[in-house]
């Protein structure tokens, strides 16, 4: 598995979402292993652990997550694709990292690690393990399914609850009760006309209604609704939460999870960027170093029944890992 393709095709084929990342771990702890690499486990539970990869001091850190979300969905290749779950979700930027590190190590160049972490598509827990390692680099180079550009910035992210009460009632006689899935309805009904920041680079706020639950029975008046936004951040929170609360005063009760900030990158020269709208680990890893975002693949089959992503585009990303690093060394 010396080939890329190969490489994600065999890391694909590895059931790793979420929580049970011990098969996709252990296979590419080996092939480090069998090529000379000094690999640290960091266990954060039974089967699941970090990946440190290194050579001994490492100036730059190609980094990138091995969990996906479910369902699994094993590999398949075509002569131009590269499908399954973690095609472009970073799989396939993971195996395009190992090469590249490898053909550097190759050459002499063995300023280079290597992490990979558990967690990142629910808590980050595996990051926030991860930056309390010695980490000796300088740079961070994160792996995410950017197109092939540096990413010139990122927005954050804040999960927002939102409960609105009523009264239980048979639903025979609905005037004994209140339903609250009125004023649920109408406060969602609202959010597009909210004023939210905006930034030059990242563009606007967003706001998604990712889950909405409410009532027990047909026959009960509702007397609880609950649902659950995710807000992309540009700017600091405090305007967003200001406004929300603003929004829901009187109507509903808010909870807000702690929040990923915005960020701005370092790019480079040679380099298409553009920003994007997801999140990454990058936040949490500040310990490892000034922080880039690169990866071949498209965000907008992530997380899809028919993920993939383009050989050719993996092909060219070694080469681009290894221009990058390069590029960070000699600064």
């Amino acid at each position: 598995m010396t080939d890329v393709v190969d490489l994600a095709h065999a890391l694909i084929a590895q059931p790793s979402p979420t929580g049970s990342e011990g098969p996709a771990v252990e296979l590419a702890a080996a092939w480090l292993k069998d090529r000379g690499w000094s690999v640290t486990l960091q266990e954060l539970s039974p089967e699941r652990a970090n990946i440190w990869a290194s050579h001994g001091h490492g100036a730059v850190t190609l980094s990138t997550h091995l969990d996906t979300v479910p369902p699994f969905i094993g590999p398949s290749r075509t002569d131009s694709r590269l499908a399954g779950r973690g095609a472009c979700d970073a799989k396939s930027i993971a195996a395009a990292m190992m090469v590249a590190a490898q053909a550097l190590a190759e050459q002499d160049e063995r300023r280079v690690d290597l992490l990979f972490v558990v967690g990142e598509e629910k808590s980050s827990d595996g990051a926030r393990a991860a930056n309390v390692l010695p980490a000796t680099s300088r740079f961070l180079v994160n792996g995410e399914p950017t197109e092939g550009r540096l990413a010139s910035g990122a927005k954050g992210s804040m999960t927002v609850t939102v409960r609105t009460h009523g009264r239980a009632a048979h639903s025979a006689y609905p005037e004994l009760g209140a339903s609250a899935i009125a004023p649920m309805l109408a406060l969602l009904s609202a959010l597009p006309e909210l004023e939210l920041p905006t930034d030059p680079v990242l563009g606007r706020t967003t706001i998604n209604v990712g889950t909405l639950h409410a009532g027990r029975e047909a026959n009960i008046v509702p007397d609880e609704a609950v649902a659950q936004l995710m807000v992309r951040l540009v700017d600091d929170p405090a305007q967003v939460r200001d406004t929300l609360e603003r929004w829901s005063v009187g109507k509903a009760d808010l909870e807000f999870a702690p929040h990923v900030p915005a960020q701005h990158f370092a790019v480079l020269a040679g380099f298409d960027c553009a920003p994007v709208s997801f999140t990454s680990d990058i936040p949490l890893l500040d310990s490892w170093g000034t922080p880039l975002l690169f990866g071949p693949g498209s965000i907008s089959v992530a997380h899809t029944p028919h993920e993939f992503i383009e050989i050719e585009e993996l092909r060219r990303s070694v080469h681009s890992y290894e221009q990058i690093v390069r590029t960070l060394l000699a600064s």
